[in-house]
This record gives structure tokens, sequence and C-alpha cells, in this order.
């Protein structure tokens, strides 16, 4: 019986019953010598003798059923499919991926790349390093984000990390031995790549898990990640300066832990499934009580298994045809993309949330990226012991207990939201203007931290708000969109003040530059959001005031 069989647990009952279908046909229609070559015996014992009464029992219930462009016969097809790939254990597949972003992110040489590529074993100037190399990264991760995020749902994940892993060997690779302005922009190209695959990281675990681990399990990824950050900035830190290791040595490590990522990466197991292109389609999910969670099938028993003639179907299947899937629609993909991203930022709060969301990564990105420089301006490596890599931990941990305490924050976001954003803005434009003005080490070093702390606080907050009002697809999404305005942005302020084609302004006019885009964050927030809670106050009078109308 194949309810009590997949109650049971035994999910390869639906591939018995299909097999005992299709031999029953053969040996009325064809020789009993094709019948032993191309079908397994039954078997004997209680084993045998079960499968012998289930194909009886399918052959007595089968009944005449609708040709195979019949939506049941879909349903039914699709069900007994789904049934016989069964979603695996979540421990697994994400301790793998954690053990890869760990690694990945084990990276001690980061928080001294600037000083590395200045210092002998590069020898490249200050203009080459700010103006030539670093904006390479910038336009390759915009060029290649969109058709990355594609890539990454058409090929399922796997693929996409091991190019993720495969292309942080080759950055650092060349980080070690590369020589040239030239060999230093592919590198920077390569780079490019390794962040713009990171999409595939986040997502993957999604694919191959139930949605109520999701929880878990990004709590797990992401701790991952900031762990491995944490433990290579300090590890960097150490050797530099207890040890007094070489930045080439540090590169050296930062190469052996990606390689041990890339490693990683292959035992992860392929997914079934991914949001868009490899999907069961949605006729067919909601079609019978068949229900679908993220590209997953849940079964409805009652209504199942009373479709006309499932057994019949999938006796007609092929042997052979057991793990074909239909070829996902390509434009159909594009269309549902673009009627979600229309459906998500039709919502003014979230489309607040998400215009914040764009404007401070683009200066959030900024300031990451060239604060190493303004660093070597106020403290030159060559001359004092630097501290980049303990900075760098300080602000990760501190932002992560930031992040913690988001949970416990009392705040009527809907109403005050635009004005802390307006405030919080105007604190981060204020410690990067003292990070720039002030030639004092130590007063940049805490400045950063202030402002990577409010930033990861903000962003947090962000996500919450806009994760909020939507499903997990269209978080995806709304994320990606997001992103790539913020690095749409960060594109034309890179070709504007950094990129030597543009005005190419040195570092300390760049930090000027970018704590009064931040000034400028905030006194828009702020005009909106005195704008909206005068109307939400203004809408409270006039209720109190019809109420009081109807009550008189």
């Amino acid at each position: 019986d194949w309810r009590a069989a997949r109650e049971g647990g035994v999910w390869r009952s639906a591939t018995w019953l299909r097999r005992e279908g299709r031999r029953s046909r053969l040996q009325r229609s064809a020789p009993r010598q094709r019948q032993s070559q191309s079908l397994p015996a039954a078997g004997g014992g209680r084993a045998g003798a079960h499968r012998r009464r289930a194909g009886s029992a399918a052959s007595a219930r089968r009944m005449d059923v609708p040709g195979p462009g019949s939506r049941r016969a879909a349903a039914a097809t699709a069900l007994l499919r789904s049934a016989r790939v069964p979603r695996g254990g979540w421990f697994l597949p994400t301790a793998l991926l954690c053990a890869y972003g760990f690694f990945a992110n084990l990276r001690p040489s980061e928080p001294f790349l600037t000083p590395y590529l200045l210092g002998p074993d590069k020898n490249l100037t200050e203009r080459e390093v700010f103006n030539e190399i670093y904006p390479v990264w910038t336009y390759s991760y915009l060029v290649l984000l969109f058709p990355v995020f594609l890539a990454t749902d058409y090929l399922r994940y796997k693929p996409v990390v091991l190019l993720q892993g495969l292309s942080l060997i080759v950055t650092w690779f060349m980080l070690l031995y590369a020589q040239g302005l030239l060999a230093i922009q592919f590198l920077e190209f390569f780079y490019g790549i390794a962040t713009a695959t990171e999409i595939a990281y986040y997502s993957y675990i999604y694919s191959v898990v139930d949605l109520n681990m999701y929880q878990k399990v990004t709590s797990y990824c992401r701790s991952a990640t900031l762990v491995g950050f944490t433990v290579g900035s300090v590890l960097g830190q150490i050797l530099v300066s207890v040890a007094g290791w070489s930045l080439f040595s540090l590169n050296v490590i930062s190469l052996t832990c990606v390689s041990v990522a890339f490693a990683v990466a292959w035992f992860l197991p392929m997914p079934q499934k991914s949001l868009f292109f490899h999907h069961v389609p949605s006729t067919c999910q909601r079609m019978n009580g068949i229900k679908a969670q993220n590209g997953g099938i849940v079964t409805n028993t009652s209504a199942s298994n009373h479709l006309p003639g499932w057994e019949d179907i999938e006796s007609k299947i092929p042997l052979n045809m057991e793990e074909l899937e239909p070829q996902p629609d390509r434009l159909l993909v594009l269309k549902v993309l673009w009627n979600d991203f229309l459906m998500c930022y039709s919502s003014r709060p979230l489309l607040c949330w998400s215009v914040w969301w764009a404007l401070s990564t683009c200066g959030y990105f900024q300031v990451v990226n060239y604060t190493q420089g303004l660093w070597e301006q106020v403290m030159p490596s060559r001359s004092a012991a630097i501290y980049n890599g303990g900075v760098e931990a300080a602000s990760t941990l501190l932002g992560a207990v930031a992040v913690f305490a988001v949970g416990y924050m009392k705040i009527s976001w809907s109403t005050w939201g635009e004005m802390m954003l307006s405030l919080f803005s105007l604190l981060i434009a204020a410690s990067v203007y003292v990070m720039d003005t002030v030639h004092n080490i130590w007063v940049c070093y805490t400045s950063y931290v202030i402002f990577r702390i409010i930033y990861m606080l903000l962003i947090t907050i962000a996500t919450f708000q806009i994760a909020a009002n939507l499903s997990m697809e269209r978080y995806a999404l709304v994320f990606g969109v997001n992103t790539f305005i913020a690095l749409a942005l960060q594109t034309l302020l890179t070709l504007i003040v950094v990129d030597s084609s543009g005005l190419g302004l040195d570092i300390t006019t760049q930090f000027l530059i970018y704590a009064g885009y931040f000034a400028l964050i905030a006194v828009v927030f702020l005009a909106n959001g005195t704008v909206s809670i005068m109307k939400k106050y203004r809408k409270q009078e006039d209720a109190e005031l019809s109420s009081q109308v109807t009550t008189s």
C-alpha cells in the first residue's frame, strides 16, 4: 500500500510499484527472455512476497487515465519523482559550508594589503594602487554581479562556490608572484569574481535544508565567516607584531587557507533544486493538495492518493528517464523576476529602507576599500609598527555585539526609523570626517571602529525591516537589487573621484568627500522622516476628530 509505505518512510515503494506494473505489461506482450533481461527478479522471502502483492494490488487498482498532457497526470508524476529523491540531513552540508566559509575568510594578509603593495615586494606607487588598481575591483564586481546571480541559480550553487574558491586561489597566487601594474589589475579582476560569487555561498544552504532550519543554518554559516575573518586578522597582527613575519609569509598562509576551502567545497552535496530555474512548476505544486516550500514538494496524502491512475502514470515512465527534469523556461524566469521586482518596490517603507541600504553600502565600500591608504598616509608602515589586523578584528567583534543587541531594541521603526537612519548616518559622517582631519593613527583607528559598528547595526536593522515583509525568494531578489544599485553608485563615485581617468583625487580629499556624502544621506532622511511623522500625527488627529464628531 502506497500510503502505508510512505508513512513508514519506505520511499522506494513508488519505484517498486512502477517497475512491477511495467513487468506485468511486458509479461503479456514481450518474450520471456526479454523479460528476464530487462527487469530484476521479484526476490524471495517476505520482501519478495510483499513486492508481488504490491504489484498485484497496483494492477488491480489500475484505471483509465488522461493523456500525458493532463495537468493531473503531471502533478502525479511530479509527486512520485520528488518522493524518489528525499531531502537529506542538514548537518553535513551545513558543516561543510561552515568549514568552507571559515577557511575562505581566514586570510591574515588582507588587513595589510595596501602596505604589501606599496612595500618592496611589489614596489607600486600610491597613485597606481589607489587610482588605477583598486577601482578595477569595483568595476568587475558591478559587471559580474547580475550574471553571477543568474548563473548561481541556473548551475545550482555548487559550481559557483567552486568558482569562488578557485578565484581566491588565483588571486592570492598572483598576489605572491605577479609583478607590474597590469598583472595586479588582473588580480583585482579575479578578486571581483570571488566577491561576486559570494552570493552562491550565502544561498547554497537554502537549497539543501528544510525551511524550519533556515534561521539556524544561516546563523551558523554567517558566524563561520565572521570567526574566520576575525581569527585571520588577529593571527596576522600577532605574526607581524610579535613573531616579526614578513607580509609575503602572511600571503602564503592566506593562499594555503583558501586552497583548503577550495578542497572542502568539492565535498558539498549537489543541490537538486534552486529558486527560479530548477523547481517544480507552480501549476503542479498547487494542484490536488500538492504544496511547495521554497521549491520543494510537500505532499497532501489524501489528495495525492486519489489522483486517477497515479500508479499507471508512474509505470509508463521508462526506467532510464528517472533523472530527467523539464528544461527551465528562461524567459519565464526573467518575467517572474521582473514582476517580483515591481511588487517588492511598490511598498513605500521597503523602498525607504532599500534606498538607505544602497546609498550607505556604496559609501561603506569606499571607506573600507581605501581606509588602509589613509592609515598609510597618517603613519607609514615602513617607519612604524602598524595594527591594521587588530583594528579589523576589534571592529568586527564589536560590530557583532552591536548586531546582537539589535534584537533587544524596543523602537517603533515604522514611526522613527527614518529619523534614526538620519541620526546614525550623521554619526557615520562625523567619524569619517574625524578620521580624515585628525592626523593621529589611534584616532583614525577608533573612528574606523565606530564607523563599522554603526554601519553593521543599521544594516542589520534594514535587513530585518525588509525581510519582515518579504518571502524568501523576494528576500534574495531585493538584496541582490540593492547591492547592485550600491555597486552602480560606487562605480560612478569611483570613476569621478578615484580613477585616474576622472579627477584622481588624493586619499585625504577622497575621505572628505565621503564624509560629505554620508552627511547628505543624513539630511535627506531627516527631511523625509520629518514629513512622514507630521503626516502620521495629522492622520491620528483627523481620526480622533472624526471619532469625536461621530460620538457627538
